[in-house]
Formats: structure tokens, sequence, C-alpha cells
């Protein structure tokens, strides 16, 4: 059951990336890093359509984080990666080749050999305040890094360095998530009386503006490549310090999940070179067209058309 929840959450994660960008796309450059940004997509009612989807994947990725451990849920959200580029290549009609498939399929085959190998176990560890401290601290900072670095940079590099700083922020809101589901077994009312509530909706929402501004700034490929591989990473560094996951590391263990991690991380930096992100660096409105033009006319094969309207 934990598994199946958390295939549909990262399902309900593809869509909502996809919802998502076309409602920041035409946002004016200026609106990057500011709340107007966010104010300019909710007038968008693709945009509002994708965050019902979040809202829905929320709901089943905590159930899931309840009844498993952190550094099993979120890694296999990276199936995300596979149903974006399914979703592009069957729905959109994007122009789908090797590399897409086969970087998509080894980020995600990659993660799951990690399941594998390392058969997480524990995870019942109570979290102290030093530990909360420490993961707080560092995730902070590396989404203050990943922030200042999204700052210049041609729109490839800026959406991706938005993403890693999004998904440093979504792993942490899980591991709060973690704990508030914790609290709600017992008495829901008293998830009120704990810190881990708040730093769940600040982390969260952080994380959503972030993501927003990854989606702004550049193609969906490089954004949704660095959201999806370094949350699972960052999760699985949580579980361990906070939580007590442990993993199997002894004798070929070890080896096996690193090779795993390299055959991961080679699918996603596969993936961030394919023609799907290189032919949209310099300004990505033909993607846009070609998403919108789906959604207006679901039932008839899209061309790319200069001349198309805006649906909004």
């Amino acid at each position: 059951m934990v598994y199946l929840l958390a295939v549909c959450a990262a399902l309900a994660n593809a869509l909502t990336s996809i919802l998502q960008r076309l409602g920041v796309e035409d946002a004016p450059e200026s609106s990057t890093l500011h709340l107007r940004l966010v104010t300019y997509a909710a007038r968008h009612r693709t945009w509002l359509a994708g965050l019902g989807l979040m809202v829905l994947s929320f709901a089943l990725q905590a159930t899931a984080l309840h009844r498993g451990r952190l550094s099993e849920v979120q890694p296999i959200l990276t199936i995300e990666l596979l149903f974006l580029v399914v979703i592009l290549g069957t729905w959109f009609k994007f122009s789908i080749g090797w590399r897409e498939w086969l970087g998509s399929a080894a980020a995600a085959l990659g993660l799951s050999g990690f399941l594998l190998f390392a058969a997480p176990g524990g995870g019942n560890a109570q979290p102290t305040a030093v530990g909360w401290g420490e993961v707080g601290g560092a995730c902070a900072l590396a989404t203050l890094v990943g922030t200042i670095l999204a700052r210049r940079g041609p729109r490839w590099w800026r959406a991706a360095m938005f993403g890693f700083a999004g998904a440093v922020s979504y792993a942490f809101a899980a591991a709060c998530t973690k704990e508030v589901t914790r609290y709600v077994g017992a008495d829901w009312v008293s998830i009120f009386w704990h810190w881990e509530t708040y730093g769940l909706a600040v982390a969260g929402a952080l994380g959503v503006f972030l993501a927003q501004n990854a989606y702004h700034a550049g193609p969906i490929a490089a954004s949704q490549s660095t959201l999806v591989l370094v949350d699972p990473m960052a999760s699985i560094l949580i579980g361990v310090v906070l939580f007590g996951d442990d993993l199997r590391t002894r004798g070929a263990w070890g080896p096996l999940e690193a090779l795993s991690l390299l055959v991961m991380f080679g699918g996603g930096l596969l993936l961030s070179h394919s023609p799907l992100v290189t032919g949209m660096r310099a300004g990505g409105s033909e993607e846009h067209e070609r998403l919108r033009g789906r959604l207006r006319r679901p039932a008839e094969p899209v061309v790319a058309d200069s001349g198309m309207q805006s649906c909004h």
C-alpha cells in the first residue's frame, strides 16, 4: 500500500508540474522571487488545477509517510520523471527520443535499485531537538545557496537551481509531515501544539514558491529533473540522521547502492542534456504553445503555431 500511494503521488506531481508551468510561463521576468508571481499564477485556471492536484499529491504522500519510512517513500517519487516523459510524449505530442526514455528510466531504476539493495529498516527513532537543528540549518543553507545560484545564468541553469532549492525545502517538509502524521494518529488537535506543524507550513510554502520560480525560469525538464532527483536524496540523508533509518551497507550491498546512485545521477544528467531541454534553453515559447495547444484541442494533434492565442 505504501508503494501504491507513493506511485499515485508521483503521477499527481507530474501533472501538477505541467499545469503549473503553464500558469507561470507568461509572467513578467521581474516577478521572479516575488509574491506577485504566485498572484499572477492564481488568476489562471490551469495553475489552480495544478494546485488541486498538488493537494491530492500531498495527501497521498502524507499517508504513505505515515505508513512507511522517509527513505522508502521519497525515492519512489522519482517515477514522476517517467510519468512526465510519457505525458509529454503521448498527450502533448513532444518528440521523445532514446535520450529521454533512457534518462528517465535510468533515474527511476537507479533509485529503485538503491531501495532494493539498501533495504531501508528502522525509521522509528524519535528526532531530537539537536538533530532537528542540524538538519534544519543544513537545509536552510542549501536552499539559500541554490536560490543565489539561480539568480544568474541561462534559463536551463536557473530552472535547475531553483528546482534544487525547492527540492531541499520539500525534503524538509516531508520530514515534518512524517512527524505531524504521528501526532495526528494520537490526537489530531495536538498538531497545533508542536512546531513541526508550522515548520511543515513554512517549508512547504517555500518549496511551492521556489518550484513556481523554477517553472517560470526555464524548460520543464530542467526544473523537474532537479526537483525529482534532489528531493529523495536529501530525504534519505534526513531519514538516516533524524529518524534512524537503517541502510544495508555491508559487503557487496554498499558498492551496489553506490552503483545504483551513479545510474540515477547519470539518468538525470542525460535527461538534462536532452534535446527536450537544450532545444528550449533560449526561450521555451515552442514548448509553451505546444502545452497550451494540447489543452485547448485534446482530440487533435498539436502543431506549434506562432499565431495560437492564449487560453487564458
